[in-house]
């Protein structure tokens, strides 16, 4: 009988090493793998490479893995709330790739599908572009970005099954389909499991074949920027 399901997150991340490459799910605080994370921050692994749309905030997400100084290199789109990530990074200390978002979306993508590199428009002629190999296409110039695949995935869904057929919760599903193929371990938590049969086979938005273990954790869903008006 097939059983992904696994009893802690420690054990479910138990096989990350130092120098590890993860591809990480979540966009700000929205889907992330908070759970996971934190079994990181306990497990003291460090050198990581984390690739991730951006790296949580100060004192949550991927930005508790800066504090400790684990994390050696950041491959991410948006970094804009995280002041120790800018501190790192301008004393030195943190090597970043900034990725435009889409593309970032597309190397996990690609990873996950066996495409070892693709041709993009976005950044051509900027810093982006810089070392890579460019091309013209119909007139139009284009970047050739690599695909990512990871030593491990992260990711965080809303339900699952032992199988470990994931779906996610309307925009907590952002990058983590994606991150979950690109990755050759990958690791979901999930906030209810269910029974295999359970889940609306068209529903099901990462199929149980690309997920290797599954941990049923509660998460905090904290807000990253709360915007109100005077009622």
């Amino acid at each position: 009988m097939i059983n992904k399901v696994v009893a802690s997150a420690a054990e479910a991340v138990q096989d990350v090493t130092d120098g590890s490459t993860l591809v990480v799910g979540g966009f700000g605080l929205c889907g992330i793998p908070e759970n996971l994370i934190n079994a990181l921050v306990e497990k003291g692994v460090r050198g990581l490479t984390c690739v991730s749309n951006n790296a949580g905030v100060d004192d949550w997400g991927l930005g508790l893995l800066l504090q400790t100084k684990q994390i050696r290199k950041m491959v991410s789109s948006y970094v804009g709330e995280n002041a120790e990530f800018e501190r790192q990074y301008l004393a030195g200390e943190l090597e970043v790739e900034f990725v435009p978002q889409g593309t970032l979306a597309e190397r996990m993508r690609a990873g996950g599908a066996g495409i070892p590199a693709f041709y993009t428009p976005a950044g051509y002629g900027t810093i982006v572009a810089e070392g890579k190999e460019t091309r013209t296409f119909d007139g139009r110039p284009y970047v050739m970005e690599r695909g990512i695949v990871g030593d491990f995935s992260l990711v965080a869904a809303w339900r699952g099954d032992r199988l470990g057929n994931l779906v996610y919760r309307k925009t907590a599903r952002n990058f983590n389909p994606m991150a979950a193929t690109a990755g050759k371990i990958c690791v979901a938590e999930v906030e209810e499991l269910v029974e295999p049969g359970e889940l609306e086979p068209d529903g099901i938005h990462t199929p149980g074949i690309f997920v290797h273990r599954v941990v049923v954790a509660p998460r905090q869903k904290r807000i990253e920027q709360r915007t109100v008006r005077k009622g």
